[in-house]
């Protein structure tokens, strides 16, 4: 699990703060790497599986991480103009590490994870790095950003639990061993790390389908997953598209049925449905997402309940679907939890999977 780390030539010299860093989360503590934490770090930066999106050289040497170590043992705190690491440690044992780099005047900070593989999984990246980012703005930082390479979902689906989101792709914007490479970049404002902690977390009292109108079509686009879900989930505007526009199945156009999600009256969600037809006699979810803001909270369950509940009372005994499995984030699990079955048949790159009513 891990995002870039960059070195860059040291702007400002370090500043020593008050106490030392030492950070506690519920599960884990935080503090500055020391000499004594060079063997292990070294240890797994030489799994090739960690530097596999890294920008460090295989074999990581011991020199270099006694280097690390000794440039940053005057430190208390993240230094500006510098990488600063920083080992996360489980119960006593070293499990990683994350780092920052702090610039335009210390406004302004770039971070960075990388965890032990048998370690990845459990949360422990996004609690590190969430609590990183928070002791960073305590400090005045205003903005978050992070650096990975574009094919690093299980990096992403770590940013974007602690609140940051999708920026741009650069172009050819980071030399990686030799070679100019796409660089994908997140970011987040202090303003919006508040916003994203301080989110509803609990199951809300209402859930709703609604039609979509002309007078708030557009309002329903702004609804969006987590950038790492654009690969298994299409933006609402590309369904609109495909609704008005629907694709010939046995000759004959599918019939799309939409609605949006409400959760305690917000636009939370959105499904399409190609409903019944001469042509296509069992329903088939088309589309289904919930926007990054809310989901977790159960309302996906109870919005699809409802889809049920109305397809049963018009006599329908089944309804079927389709995902993409064996990737990072993919919907199987949910699915298959509300007790869809896989039938054997694909759809190009999806496994189809039917729930009987």
């Amino acid at each position: 699990m891990f995002v870039r780390n960059r070195a860059g030539p040291p702007r400002a010299p370090a500043v020593r703060s008050a106490t030392v860093l030492d950070i506690r989360t519920a599960r884990l503590r935080l503090r500055l790497l020391r000499e004594a934490d060079v063997p292990a770090f070294v240890e797994y930066r030489n799994d090739p599986r960690l530097a596999e999106y890294q920008a460090w050289e295989l074999p990581f040497s011991l020199d270099g991480g006694q280097v690390i170590a000794a440039e940053q043992a005057p430190r208390d705190d993240v230094a500006e103009g510098e990488w600063t690491t920083i080992v996360v440690e489980l119960d006593g044992t070293q499990i990683g590490d994350v780092v920052a780099n702090l610039h335009h005047g210390g406004g302004v900070a770039e971070i960075g994870y990388t965890l032990m593989p048998e370690y990845q999984g459990k949360g422990y990246a996004s609690e590190a790095a969430g609590a990183l980012a928070d002791h960073l703005i305590a400090r005045g930082v205003q903005r978050i950003e992070a650096s990975l390479d574009v094919r690093n979902v299980p990096s992403m689906r770590v940013l974007e639990a602690i609140g940051l989101q999708f920026e741009c792709i650069a172009k050819l914007g980071f030399c990686w061993r030799g070679e100019w490479v796409d660089d994908l970049r997140y970011s987040m404002t202090a303003a919006e790390r508040a916003a994203w902690v301080a989110r509803p977390r609990h199951a809300p009292e209402t859930v709703e389908l609604v039609e979509i109108t002309p007078d708030d079509a557009r309002a329903w686009t702004r609804v969006v997953t987590h950038y790492s879900q654009r690969q298994l989930v299409s933006p609402i505007a590309n369904s609109f598209t495909d609704a008005l526009f629907p694709e010939l199945i046995d000759g004959a156009p599918v019939l799309p049925w939409l609605r949006g999600i409400l959760a305690d009256g917000e636009r939370a969600g959105f499904m399409m449905v190609a409903a019944v037809t001469a042509a296509h006699p069992e329903p088939y979810l088309w589309r289904f997402m919930l926007d990054r803001t809310y989901q977790r909270r159960g309302i996906g369950e109870r919005a699809l309940g409802q889809l049920f509940a109305l397809l049963r009372e018009h006599g329908h005994t089944s309804i079927f679907t389709s995902y993409v499995a064996g990737v990072p984030g993919t919907p199987e699990p949910f699915y298959r939890g509300l007790g869809f079955v896989p039938t054997g048949e694909m759809d190009d790159d999806e496994t189809v999977a039917r729930l009987t009513l």
